[in-house]
């Protein structure tokens, strides 16, 4: 992985309004997401199983969030795509490799 993340204007806005489309969801800060994308315990899934484009999932742990989060990558330029609070089999993942 290379590249700095960022955030364009319009994507943060969307990461950080995400309870109220999800009711019960994490606000997100662009800065968390950073931070996740930086943990060295991180899960790199390149490319992102789930994502139509060629996008890259990157599960990691923000202690500025509190908790683990998932972050969607553009490759080609390294912004942000989205990103929520992580549950279910991706931070059953991060959290397996984090015993290792």
């Amino acid at each position: 992985m290379s590249g700095d993340l960022w955030w364009d204007e319009e994507d943060a806005d969307h990461i950080r309004g995400r309870s109220r489309r999800y009711p019960g969801a994490a606000d997100i800060e662009p800065e968390w997401t950073v931070q996740a994308a930086a943990d060295p315990a991180r899960v790199v899934r390149d490319p992102d199983p789930r994502s139509r484009a060629a996008y890259i999932r990157i599960v990691g742990y923000s202690s500025a969030a509190g908790f683990v989060l998932t972050v969607i990558v553009d490759p080609h330029d390294w912004s942000g795509v989205t990103a929520w609070k992580t549950r279910g089999a991706d931070l059953r993942a991060y959290l397996e490799g984090k015993e290792r």
